[in-house]
């Protein structure tokens, strides 16, 4: 099992790059870099989005397949965002 964290500040929905790794998941090359920009709007130091994994989301009693981008997040696995939430948000409230 791993935690994630809401993140309503952020669009989408990332893994964390050692947990990609650890669980051997199935990295797929993104057509198009995704280039990311911190919240003061300034380019992310780490570098722009390159990969995907498509893995399963447990909530509850269903599952999810959903795409991740994959990304540096030093301090958490998985930060789940905006996309998530608005599918998701009248089960979390």
């Amino acid at each position: 099992m791993v935690k994630a964290l809401l993140n309503s500040g952020t669009t989408g929905v990332f893994m964390d790059k050692r947990l990609v790794a650890k669980q051997e998941f199935k990295l797929k090359k993104l057509e198009r870099l995704l280039v990311v920009k911190n919240i003061d709007r300034i380019y992310n130091s780490r570098g722009a989005i390159t990969h995907q994994v498509e893995v399963n989301v447990y909530y509850r009693n269903h599952v999810k397949r959903i795409k991740m981008d994959v990304c540096d997040l030093e301090k958490t696995n998985i930060i789940l965002g905006m996309l998530w939430l608005q599918a998701h948000n009248l089960e979390i409230n």
